[in-house]
């Protein structure tokens, strides 16, 4: 699994990459949790989002956001660290310009991050958002929501309770023309504790179902 460095807008942005042998390979965007408690790349859930990936056949990257690890720059509320994401997908899509699919996954920040990726990029055409924190962002720019895709939460989280994501996820049900697939885990705290082979069997199970009804 090769290190790689992204030209970020700030500067250089760490990354780790996995490229799929396979033809036209569809890609995904791995995106970690908030860079000022301790989020990173290598953050427990990103990371077995990064290798659930892969196992369903996808060239994957996770990389940190800036100010985190090795990546230049200083924490900016958001609204540069969507700017890395955006870099960071360019550099995906030019390693893998045939890519057959697009997605995005992100953990807490990460899939707040990730939601408004998906505004910004049109060909993303699927996400896994986990334990987005519906309770602490405004997630009120997904109107509509351009994309179908997956939400999973733990029932027992602590930082972001489970209703104000069951919220989030009624409003975009109620838009036409995508499906929301929304899981929860009964047992699952924020991070996932002892109940990571579960998230990861629901994000395979998803993206399974969504590879085969577009076959």
């Amino acid at each position: 699994m090769p290190d790689v460095i992204i030209n970020g807008p700030e500067g250089r942005l760490e990354g780790r990459y996995l490229h799929n042998r396979e033809a036209n390979a569809p890609v995904a965007i791995i995106l970690h949790p908030h860079p000022q408690h301790g989020g990173t790349m290598n953050n427990k859930v990103a990371y077995h989002l990064f290798h659930t990936f892969a196992k369903q056949g996808f060239s994957v990257l996770r990389f940190n956001f800036r100010g985190v690890g090795r990546s230049q720059g200083v924490y900016d509320r958001g609204e540069g660290e969507l700017s890395d994401a955006a870099s960071a997908l360019d550099w995906l899509q030019t390693i893998n310009p045939n890519a057959r699919a697009c997605w995005v996954a992100g953990f807490s920040f990460g899939a707040w991050i990730g939601m408004q990726l998906l505004m910004r990029r049109p060909e993303i055409e699927g996400f896994v958002s986990v334990a987005p924190p519906a309770n602490m962002y405004d997630f009120t720019f997904l109107a509509p929501c351009p994309s179908s895709g997956l939400i999973v939460q733990g029932q027992k989280d602590e930082l972001v309770p489970e209703p104000s994501v069951a919220k989030l996820v009624q409003k975009l049900q109620a838009q036409r023309g995508i499906a929301i697939d929304y899981r929860v885990i009964p047992d699952a705290d924020h991070f996932f504790k002892d109940q990571m082979e579960l998230l990861c069997e629901h994000v395979a199970d998803h993206v399974d179902k969504r590879r085969a009804a577009a076959a």
